[in-house]
């Protein structure tokens, strides 16, 4: 049980810290290189993922035309992951959420 405790504990650190790090890091560093999609590599089409973590990266800089160039359904993934984020560093604090999401999360 104590393991178990130690890995979400190391878990909601990560989660806590990513967007911290990834702020660190230019907004154009994942922008060079080749796609690892798989979609793109074995059929080369582009599935609704294709561009996430550029569209992400670009997005928490605040460049925001450059994350609707990469995937439009950023906008969407974004919003939905600031909660989750918030939840994990509540959690280290040992606070939770507010009620409303809660629920929700």
């Amino acid at each position: 049980m104590k393991v178990r405790k130690e890995l979400e504990r190391a878990v909601h650190v990560l989660i806590t810290a990513l967007p911290f790090f990834l702020l660190l890091l230019p907004a154009d560093y994942f922008d060079r290189g080749q796609s690892i999609c798989l979609s793109k590599a074995l059929l080369n089409m582009e599935c609704y993922g294709c561009g996430m973590t550029r569209a992400v990266m670009h997005m928490i800089h605040f460049d925001f035309a450059g994350a609707w160039a990469f995937n439009k359904i950023s906008f969407i993934v974004v919003p939905l992951l600031v909660p989750l984020w918030l939840k994990s560093a509540l959690t280290l604090a040992g606070k939770k959420l507010p009620p409303f999401l809660d629920r929700y999360y």
